[in-house]
């Protein structure tokens, strides 16, 4: 049986299928000796390069589909590495040895909340895919009073510079003060776009000043689950979790005890962080 090279190695954890593309079209994967080029698939026992060293690849019900939750806090970026020196989410996970964590999506450096990311760039992929309409809630505050004309606005469709965005729902969140400058309402979408949230909200001349992701799909934040904290999810739930992608439901080897016991340690000395501006 053959797959393409992108879904199989996605599927090893090395990357999300778009990663993958790149790698192919500049040069950096071969198969059997010869340069793979987009489209390309790989036959069983073909042995496949990057950047000239032999991979490891699993069959689909040899790999373990791993998830963890992490709730973000502000001041972290959700690339790598920063070429200013900012402090990355990765470096909070936990260490993996011959896969690594894939995002599923990413949350600018001033948002805080709810990230998940997996050892499967399958499920990757099939969780931001756009055909699959996965809901995002957020927490939101904002300044000044808003009104209800700006409201029907932002549930109607506000034209941004990338195209037409709205919210799918608007409630309005728990105040402290009804004299507060700041009003806290959840929001919902079901795209990933760069800083919609804020870009809505500012296209009715207001000012985000908190930002948080409290839901992805039907999965939330526990509230054991502090700021810079992570779990990782069980069989169960990564089940919930691919089905919400459209995947059929995990059906690969658990993690050896030693392993379970090694990932709870780490749970339990990941410490709460704040997150800064």
């Amino acid at each position: 049986m053959s797959e393409k090279i992108q879904k199989v190695l996605a599927r090893a954890g090395l990357g999300s299928r778009r990663e993958i593309e790149t790698w192919i079209e500049a040069g950096r994967i071969k198969v059997g000796g010869e340069l793979a080029t987009l489209g390309d698939r790989i036959e069983d026992g073909q042995t496949v390069y990057l950047d000239g060293k032999p991979l490891k690849l699993l069959k689909a019900h040899e790999k373990r589909r791993r998830v963890l939750l992490y709730n973000k806090p502000e001041g972290e970026i959700c690339s790598r590495r920063d070429p200013e020196g900012r402090r990355s989410v990765f470096e909070s996970l936990p260490k993996l040895k011959g896969e690594r964590w894939i995002a599923v999506g990413r949350l600018d450096y001033n948002t805080a909340g709810l990230l998940l990311f997996t050892t499967d760039g399958e499920l990757a992929n099939a969780l931001m895919h756009p055909s699959n309409q996965i809901e995002r809630e957020y927490a939101v505050r904002v300044m000044g009073e808003v009104s209800e004309e700006s409201l029907a606005n932002l549930l109607q469709g506000v034209m941004l510079d990338d195209g037409l965005a709205k919210f799918g729902d608007i409630q309005p969140g728990r105040n402290e003060r009804d004299d507060s400058i700041n009003k806290w309402y959840y929001v919902t979408l079901c795209e990933g776009r760069n800083r919609e949230v804020r870009r809505l909200w500012e296209s009715q001349g207001y000012t985000v000043s908190r930002l948080k992701r409290v839901r992805y799909g039907n999965v939330f934040i526990p509230s054991k689950v502090k700021s810079g904290q992570w779990i990782e999810l069980s069989d169960k739930e990564v089940n919930t979790v691919s089905e919400m992608a459209s995947l059929p439901s995990y059906e690969g080897p658990e993690l050896l005890p030693a392993e379970r016991r090694t990932m709870q340690r780490q749970e339990r000395k990941a410490k709460p962080r704040r997150g800064g501006r």
